[in-house]
């Protein structure tokens, strides 16, 4: 097993419609769709993350609404975990602003269901479970003594 990391992930609503971004050529899922993620840099909070891989997968300014969970992630990421956001879109059209992804959109449910393209099993099963409001949000809490911008509990 190879050192744990902390990755994060971020579904971004805008109305009804969900982000996803198509990973590059030369990216383990190349040609999938999937939601922005990617690893926390050092020095990095996992929100700032999360926002700043959305930003760079995606071309969207996003805020976070709340925590959706903790997934614990399979080889070769054995022993990692991911923080996965719920997010909304704030601002910005939908385009890759990093060489990982060549393609980003928002679908509806319609359009996801019409997609001719690969989408990651993953993500594909997460978008269906916000496309059909069966998830619970850690929101954040305004009487939390520690107000930092990740603080959900």
């Amino acid at each position: 097993m190879k050192d744990a990391k902390i990755f994060v992930g971020a579904v971004v609503e805008r109305h009804k419609d969900i982000l996803l971004v198509r990973q590059s050529p030369g990216h383990p899922l190349a040609g999938r769709w999937t939601v922005p993620w990617g690893a926390i840099e050092p020095g990095e909070s996992p929100l700032s993350a999360a926002l700043r891989e959305i930003w760079e997968e995606g071309g969207i300014r996003a805020e976070a609404v709340g925590l959706l969970g903790v997934q614990e992630l399979p080889s070769p990421q054995a022993g990692s975990i991911a923080l996965v956001y719920l997010c909304r879109h704030v601002s910005g059209t939908p385009q890759p602003h990093d060489r990982e992804t060549d393609a980003a959109r928002y679908f509806s449910l319609s359009a996801l269901d019409a997609l001719d393209d690969p989408v990651e099993p993953w993500s594909n099963w997460l978008v269906r479970r916000i496309y059909a409001r069966r998830f619970t949000v850690t929101y954040a809490d305004a009487t939390n003594p520690l107000q930092e911008q990740g603080a959900f509990i």
